[in-house]
């Protein structure tokens, strides 16, 4: 049997890629010994399930019932009942303010800065959303809000005027001009600190 005689470019190639070899990586090295890695700084945020969104807007919501709540149950009683002129238009002003004022709501001298349509709303919905109304016209220093109470069967309408008269912070109300609402509304007074109400 004959021996295969030896291939010298084999031989050579084989040598050179195994010369090569460390060569190629010591460039490749020295290239680039500058270089540093990159750290990854983006941290991706846990998504939210469906079952914790539902329930962090349920807690949000719960908190502001329960906050009108509050407001709702400290200030209006559904036992009290004022007495008013069976005669004009219904109109309330505290004692110890000037009668005037109430004037000025009649003729539509005070227009409203924030409205409340109660439409739709059961009396216990309706006394959470009068409390809020006030509550955020006095921390927006509005003095003037119009409450929709509508006519329909006379439930809201004979209950609102009740309710306000019981809130502190109401100076008076008058029923509405035509523009705002006539005999379905009230325009009301909301007291303001006095350094706000005096004029520049």
């Amino acid at each position: 049997m004959k021996k295969q005689p030896n291939n010298p470019f084999i031989q050579i190639s084989k040598l050179d890629v195994k010369s090569s070899e460390p060569e190629d990586i010591s460039l490749f090295r020295g290239e680039f010994k500058d270089v540093a890695p990159i750290k990854q700084d983006k941290i991706t945020p846990p998504r939210p399930s469906s079952k914790h969104i539902s329930q962090s807007q349920l807690k949000k919501h719960k908190d502001n019932l329960d906050t009108k709540q509050a407001l709702a149950s400290f200030h209006f009683s559904d036992g009290f009942e004022a007495h008013f002129p069976e005669q004009g238009p219904l109109k309330y002003i505290r004692p110890g303010k000037p009668s005037y004022e109430v004037k000025r709501l009649r003729r539509g001298e005070y227009p409203p800065d924030l409205i409340l349509d109660l439409h739709g709303l059961t009396r216990e919905n309706a006394k959470l959303e009068i409390a809020a109304l006030i509550l955020a016209a006095k921390k927006q220093n509005i003095h003037c809000v119009c409450i929709v109470h509508g006519l329909g069967s006379l439930v809201l309408k004979t209950a609102v005027p009740n309710w306000l008269v019981q809130h502190p912070d109401v100076e008076g109300f008058h029923q509405a001009p035509l523009e705002w609402g006539g005999k379905g509304a009230l325009l009301v007074l909301i007291e303001q600190p006095e350094s706000f109400n005096e004029p520049f």
